[in-house]
């Protein structure tokens, strides 16, 4: 097909969550309070980490949290926002290059958190399996090297993905069951033969985020069974620092791995894990990283203290 036919497709239409009144009113209340308890928790994060007068928040493993809270701000509005205008519209549409934004925004969030939980799992190791080289090793330029790392891998890996997909013929069928675009359903939607460009999304997509997945399950058994080899006093902190990373990586990789590996599996399935992942994960992580966190919590209340007798004042 010549390149003059590429482009017949201007929009696509979203089939949405469901048709009911009923269940889309729930939806609406529901979506909202997490979309609104994620920024706030997030931002609250990111408040306490850059005005904190405590020194032990001004390490690298609360700098890798700051960018990671960062990230879920970034995350959770890639998807939630459209999401919760389109639940009372009748006819829920976005325009080819919305959902060529989309996908790009949403694989470099993707790319970019999978680093951050690559290096705070690092940062752990070097904390527990060799404390006294902690400074040196995760000094403040081996931080902006993580940081800088995450945001190129994510960008170039977005950019991979696009590449898969911007010169896709578009001829006929534009309705995506869905409420927002990815490249899965999208490229089943092109009007020519795509079986390699799957494969190519699956490796690309998928592999990445499985193997990513194992490395860093085996890196925290690692680090688990060495905390067990050598007893301390900080123990049990330890298996609490570890027990939110290891359930904050479970839950990023989830859904990823069933929407890029097994693409087809189920169709509510993916709704299902697509809500988890631009509704709930962002809201949990926070919550995640400071429910057992007493240096956090402590924080974070001064933080909300010094807002409220701001306000009071002003």
């Amino acid at each position: 097909m010549d390149g003059a036919n590429h482009s017949v497709v201007s929009e696509f239409v979203f089939l949405g969550l469901s048709n009911s009144w009923e269940i889309q009113l729930v939806l609406f209340v529901f979506s909202s309070m997490l979309y609104v308890a994620s920024m706030m928790g997030n931002s609250l994060i990111i408040l306490t980490l850059t005005v904190a007068s405590d020194p032990h928040l001004h390490t690298p493993m609360y700098f890798l949290l700051a960018n990671l809270s960062f990230i879920d701000l970034g995350g959770s509005s890639v998807a939630s926002p459209k999401l919760i205008y389109d639940l009372f519209r009748k006819c829920k549409v976005i325009s080819f290059g919305g959902c060529i934004a989309q996908i790009f925004f949403i694989h470099v969030v993707g790319g970019v958190e999978m680093v951050l939980l690559i290096a705070m799992a690092f940062d752990r190791y070097v904390a527990i399996c060799k404390p006294l080289h902690y400074l040196t090793i995760m000094s403040p330029r081996m931080c902006i090297f993580f940081l800088v790392s995450a945001w190129m891998i994510g960008l170039i890996h977005s950019v991979i993905q696009l590449a898969f997909v911007v010169n896709l013929p578009f001829c006929g069928l534009n309705v995506l069951d869905s409420f927002y675009c990815d490249l899965p359903q999208l490229i089943r939607l092109a009007c020519t033969d795509t079986y390699q460009l799957e494969l190519m999304v699956t490796a690309n997509s998928g592999l990445i985020s499985v193997g990513s997945f194992f490395i860093l399950i085996i890196s925290y058994i690692v680090i688990i069974v060495t905390v067990q080899k050598h007893p301390s006093a900080g123990l049990s902190k330890a298996l609490s620092t570890l027990s939110a990373h290891i359930t904050v990586v479970v839950f990023f990789f989830g859904p990823l791995i069933f929407f890029y590996t097994w693409p087809s599996l189920s169709t509510q399935l993916d709704k299902f894990l697509a809500i988890f992942d631009a509704l709930f994960t962002p809201f949990l992580d926070p919550v995640i990283y400071t429910f057992r966190n007493q240096e956090m919590k402590v924080a974070m209340r001064r933080v909300c203290r010094q807002l409220v007798s701001y306000r009071k004042i002003s």
